[in-house]
């Protein structure tokens, strides 16, 4: 009898054929995610499962899933799981890391383009008729990118990536970490490290990378970004709820802040409507990894530790360390 595993939400179905010749799979063809009800219920009598950032694994749903050993994310973020919980169970968790860096990056530059160009409230008002022919003194002055100062916020595999296009800007370009890069990993994206104030003060686009967590539960607020220039815009690829959505709306309504890229919300997809109504903001619904091979690339490794903690091999990518025999 093949072992028993969910996938939760439609992925790739030659992935869930792959899948198919070692496992008894049961899978949510369905790209929505299933209730918090029907997780648990179809989780009962499975042995791991191929999880979204839609499907929260915490304690109550670990306590109807007796036999489960591993849940595996098609995501670098893992906030949908409660690793305590997960460690506390025995249950090997993963993510995908690095297969996305360089599409995200190209995200966070399409973000920032697009937010200090003004693209976006130009291309609406030329559909709408309003363009009677070039002018030199135009309503549609942006901000320049080439030689204005990038601030990253969460210097990882991707704050690295999006650094080292800024070499083609002529940028300067300063970042914050708790832990400093070597100094090797600092010259290749031609970084400063500086503190997270000096950060907010002196960024033209700040752009912010890191992962969300109770720690950085609207790390972002008012009073940073009051400390931000007038000039500058934010940029957010990571996480909703990093940022106070809002004390950002207020930011970009009352013009403290020039612009916003965001790919992110809190409570998405409920964001708050106000949104829509700002001109000076750059929406997207969550595509910072949006490519097909990036997706299938995310899904492939997923399938991976899948495989490799089901077949007593460490999964290339464990979250949790501990919950590995060896």
């Amino acid at each position: 009898m093949k072992t028993k595993i969910l996938v939760c939400r439609a992925i790739f179905p030659a992935l869930v054929e792959r899948l198919s010749t070692h496992f008894d799979v049961d899978y949510n063809d369905q790209d929505a995610a299933l209730p918090a009800e029907q997780l648990a219920a179809r989780l009962a009598d499975k042995v791991a499962a191929i999880t979204l950032l839609s499907d929260r694994i915490d304690a109550a749903v670990l306590a109807r899933a007796p036999a489960l050993k591993a849940v595996c994310n098609v995501a670098v973020g893992y906030n949908n799981f409660d690793l305590e919980a997960l460690t506390g169970a025995g249950v090997m968790a993963t993510n995908t890391p690095g297969v996305l860096d360089d599409t995200t990056a190209d995200t966070v530059w399409a973000l920032l383009l697009a937010s200090a160009r003004r693209v976006v409230g130009a291309d609406k008002w030329l559909r709408a008729g309003q363009w009677q022919g070039w002018q030199f003194h135009d309503n549609w002055f942006g901000n320049d990118v080439h030689h204005a100062t990038l601030g990253i916020l969460g210097m990882g595999r991707i704050g690295q990536a999006v650094a080292r296009r800024a070499l083609g800007f002529d940028m300067r370009v300063v970042y914050h970490n708790r832990h400093r890069l070597a100094d090797d990993a600092e010259q290749a994206c031609n970084a400063t490290w500086v503190s997270r104030d000096e950060l907010l003060r002196e960024a033209d686009f700040l752009v912010l990378l890191l992962p969300y967590s109770p720690a950085t539960h609207h790390l972002i607020g008012a009073s940073e970004l009051a400390a931000m220039k007038p000039s500058a815009h934010l940029i957010n690829v990571a996480r909703g709820g990093i940022v106070d959505d809002d004390a950002l709306i207020d930011a970009l309504q009352q013009r403290r802040i020039a612009g916003a890229g965001l790919d992110v919300f809190e409570n998405e997809p409920a964001l708050d409507g106000r949104f829509l109504t700002l001109d000076n903001a750059v929406l997207t619904p969550h595509i910072g990894s949006s490519t097909y091979a990036t997706r299938l690339g995310m899904a492939s490794l997923a399938a991976d530790n899948l495989v490799a903690a089901l077949s007593g091999k460490r999964p290339p990518n464990l979250l949790n360390p501990s919950t590995f025999a060896g």
